[in-house]
């Protein structure tokens, strides 16, 4: 599934580009267009090194957590519309609960890491929403249910914090807890896709349910990317250490566990991923009707 985020965000350009020839441009007048504000509740979950299995199609439910945002979408072409947005949400993650006891084959190594974290992002994004259902008629007229799919581009703000021994959490991107030459960065870009259904509810008011992922190209939204550094290439502060190294939970149980160079996230630089599901009321700001001049 590395390319699905490629292949949806093509397919969604493709559909733009067949559902906008020179004839709906003349047919769909300006007049037919409109603008809607919209406030969304979403459920945000994340798939990377601290979920039960380190793969685009894993995640922990009892991770989710609750994020909100605000978006303004224009409607250029009866399937064609553009949607901005700005959102805030949490993931996060736990060694200790994303095992499932002795049938997880990595439930040992996973609670030996014994590493718990979380994030928040905000998230600025730009996407392309097609319609299944088209309306060439004013929103007075648009359509009681309509599928739809979508595809963009997002820049989002993020900072892990690691649960500490004191139980506080803590900021973990400048610690370079894996001995990094420079610290990754907070801001990053990322590919959002998916798709939902909207409903009419009245003349000025849409609901929409819609799930969508985020393909990021980072592998630290966790602070987990790669391998150990070793207790020796942790100099500089306690935190760093703890992180590092210290928090490994029976390093006597397991020699050589968190030595230099040993497995500390998944193998094959996999990036991380997040997910938002959300329920959105969108109100349409109704367009003003200029009335014919008559002489």
């Amino acid at each position: 599934m590395k390319n699905i985020f490629t292949y949806s965000a093509a397919f969604v350009l493709g559909l733009a580009l067949v559902a906008t020839p020179e004839a709906d441009a003349q047919q769909f007048s300006k007049r037919k267009q409109y603008n809607s504000v919209g406030f969304s509740l979403n459920a945000i979950n994340y798939f990377g090194d601290v979920t039960p299995v380190t793969s685009f199609t894993s995640l922990r439910f009892g991770a989710t957590r609750v994020g909100a945002g605000v978006s303004l979408t224009r409607r250029f072409f009866p399937r064609l519309s553009g949607r901005v947005g700005l959102s805030y949400g949490r993931i996060s993650g736990s060694d200790e609960k994303a095992t499932d006891g002795v049938s997880d084959p990595d439930a040992r190594f996973r609670r030996n890491r014994n590493f718990t974290f979380r994030n928040d992002i905000i998230e600025a994004s730009a996407v392309a929403v097609f319609d299944l259902i088209e309306n060439r008629n004013n929103y007075l007229k648009r359509p009681d249910f309509v599928p739809y799919v979508f595809a963009g581009v997002a820049g989002f703000y993020h900072n892990p914090k690691g649960l500490s021994a004191d139980g506080e959490y803590v900021s973990l991107a400048s610690l370079k807890t894996e001995n990094q030459a420079s610290a990754y960065g907070k801001t990053q870009f990322s590919v959002p896709f998916g798709g939902g259904i909207r409903y009419r509810i009245n003349r000025n008011f849409d609901a929409s349910l819609e799930i969508g992922w985020r393909k990021t190209f980072t592998d630290y939204l966790d602070d987990v990317g790669g391998k150990y550094a070793g207790i020796e290439n942790l100099s500089g502060s306690e935190l760093r250490q703890y992180f590092g190294y210290g928090i490994t939970k029976d390093r006597g149980a397991f020699p050589g566990f968190d030595n230099v160079g040993e497995q500390r996230g998944d193998s094959g630089n996999k990036t991380d991923w997040y997910i938002v599901t959300g329920v959105t009321l969108n109100y349409i700001l109704t367009p003003r009707i200029k009335n014919p001049k008559f002489r």
